[in-house]
């Protein structure tokens, strides 16, 4: 009778064999499926929702930013917080892995595979895969109903007013995988919007999971800090729509508005153009566009620096606004020959005419009268080289080229030439002229909410005495003959004694070497009023305007239209005829 030959007969058995145990194996991992999905199921999924329960109790809520109307008393979010939906994962309840990530990848815009493994640790009971979805992303999520696969949501950084104010306020962003504030005042108060993480102790078994259903103690996270702002919602939108508006208008490249009441220091309107959606912000090209310009933007201020130049002189005794000096139209100094503006010889002049017809020479005489190393003194006193203090990133401008201890660059910074200020720096120093003499400290929050709803509110603060009461009105008295008769007169308020400057700068080289580029000025405007009670303190600069050459046409319109609407708005009557 034939047999089968051993060899055959082996073969059959170890493929039995093999068979068996790969039936054993898919036997065991249905098993383990079946276990997880349907007997531990509800147990597997109260894990990851336990958990993150407790991720919500540890992490704080970011306090807003407001803007009050000062009419009515009413606050305005322009930095508060949303919930954005995000798509997690609970990898025991996933069945499918490998199909999951692809089709996780293709609605999300991922890689399927950083998808996959992040999903393949059964150990984790929460992993989170894509954070701040977009709308499709999330109906497309919730259409799919993928096993494991679950949608939540979380709080997210809002901007309602989108450009309002958005170089000042910076904007919450990435910081490798935090979120964190980036510019501003989200960057500045960092610590104090975010608030303080919770803390959490548990019990844990020996992989270093936490045992369900054992003791956990938790501290709650503290929110993080409310903040009211001086800015009036009112103004900065006038200032910003009038400022597009004049970039616009002389085709200029860039440019910035600073309001703020003299008496206190309190900033009404910070305003800066171009400015970016802080909502989306990853959307900005130049980074540049981030920076306030008004805190951060140093730049040679031209002649607004004379009402400086002619203070210190006066509060010297040296001069006063009726002294008189020959104008020869030019001041030979080291070899340089520095000419007023128009070029031209002006004879005889008092100190009042000097700052009607922004006369080079005159400044020089002033700051002559004083010698250079008061000049630098009170240059100093006024606040210039250093930063203001207020709660925004600032620059503090540069004075290099006084240290140096060379003539003319004395001569040239008296009318602000070759030294480097922010618009900020010179609000603070014009807030001595407008404030009999005392500087006050710029500051933009009004008061800070705690999370119990108690409020700190912000005190005014005097930097000191620059100058006496009778130099300040002085100086304030000759800066309303420049809109009276001067150089400022597009600056002027019917019904109102303004008092201010303007200034055509030259524009430094940007490759390093002496000299200014060629066709290239900033237009500043400086005032405030009425002058007899100053209301409001005002900067309004003008970058490289193209279509006009003089701050007169550029920056001082602007300012007369802005002065007229803060005057009509805070209720203030006309004091002239």
């Amino acid at each position: 009778m034939p047999t089968k030959p051993r060899t055959s007969q082996t073969f059959e058995q170890r493929t039995v064999i093999v068979t068996v145990f790969l039936l054993l194996v898919f036997a065991v991992i249905a098993a383990r499926l079946f276990y997880f999905q349907v007997v531990k199921g509800k147990e597997t999924r109260q894990v990851a929702e336990a958990q993150h329960s407790v991720l919500r109790k540890l992490l704080p809520e970011r306090g807003e930013i407001k803007l009050m109307d000062r009419q009515t008393g009413e606050t305005f979010p322009v930095a508060t917080n949303i919930k954005k939906y995000l798509v997690y994962a609970v990898p025991q309840d996933i069945q499918d892995k490998k199909s999951a990530a692809e089709t996780l990848a293709s609605v999300l815009g991922m890689d399927s595979k950083d998808i996959l493994d992040k999903i393949t640790n059964t150990e984790k009971k929460y992993v989170p895969i894509k954070k701040e979805l977009k709308e499709d992303e999330q109906q497309k999520i919730t259409n799919l109903k993928l096993s494991g696969i679950y949608l939540d949501s979380e709080g997210a950084r809002y901007y309602p007013e989108h450009s309002l104010l958005s170089q000042t306020l910076g904007f919450v962003g990435y910081k490798g995988d935090d979120k964190a504030g980036l510019y501003g005042l989200e960057r500045f108060f960092e610590t104090d919007l975010a608030g303080s993480p919770g803390i959490l102790k548990e019990e844990k078994d020996t992989a270093g999971a936490w045992i369900f259903g054992s003791q956990r103690d938790i501290t709650p996270a503290r929110d993080g800090i409310n903040l009211v702002l001086t800015v009036d919602k009112t103004i900065q939108f006038k200032a910003e729509s009038l400022l597009k508006d004049a970039v616009a208008n002389n085709g200029a490249d860039s440019g910035c508005i600073i309001v703020a009441n003299p008496k206190t220091g309190a900033i009404m309107a910070m305003a800066g153009y171009p400015d970016f959606n802080p909502n989306e912000y990853n959307k900005v090209e130049d980074p540049s566009l981030y920076s306030n310009e008004a805190a951060t933007g140093s730049y040679e201020p031209g002649s607004i620096f004379k009402a400086i130049t002619m203070a210190a002189a006066i509060n010297e005794g040296k001069v006063t606004p009726d002294s008189t000096y020959t104008d020869t139209g030019s001041v030979v100094i080291d070899g340089y020959t520095i000419k007023n503006s128009d070029s031209k010889a002006h004879g005889v002049q008092t100190m009042d005419q000097v700052l009607e017809l922004s006369l080079n020479t005159g400044a020089i005489f002033a700051k002559d009268q004083i010698g250079n190393d008061k000049f630098y003194e009170y240059v100093k006193k006024f606040g210039f080289g250093r930063p203001t203090g207020i709660e925004v990133p600032e620059a503090k401008g540069n004075l290099d080229n006084l240290k140096a201890n060379i003539a003319v660059n004395y001569d040239t910074a008296s009318f602000g030439q070759g030294i480097m200020v922010t618009p900020l720096q010179m609000i603070q120093a014009y807030s001595t002229i407008a404030n009999n003499g005392r500087m006050m400290k710029p500051y933009l929050v009004e008061a800070e909410i705690n999370p119990d709803g108690k409020a700190v509110t912000a005190q005014p603060q005097e930097v000191g005495q620059v100058i006496s009461a009778a130099t300040a009105n002085m100086v304030s008295a000759m800066l309303v003959n420049v809109v009276e008769k001067g150089h400022g007169k597009k600056a002027a308020v019917p019904g109102y004694y303004i008092g201010g400057k303007t200034g055509t700068a030259q524009v430094a080289r940007k490759d390093g070497k002496p000299g200014y580029e060629p066709n290239n000025n900033i237009g500043s405007f400086i005032g405030f009023g009425p002058v007899e009670n100053p209301q409001f303190l005002m900067l309004v600069r003008i970058d490289h305007p193209r279509d006009v050459t003089f701050a007169e046409t550029t920056a001082a319109p602007v300012f007369g239209q802005m002065a007229q609407f803060i005057l009509d708005y805070l209720h203030i009557p006309p004091t002239r005829k």
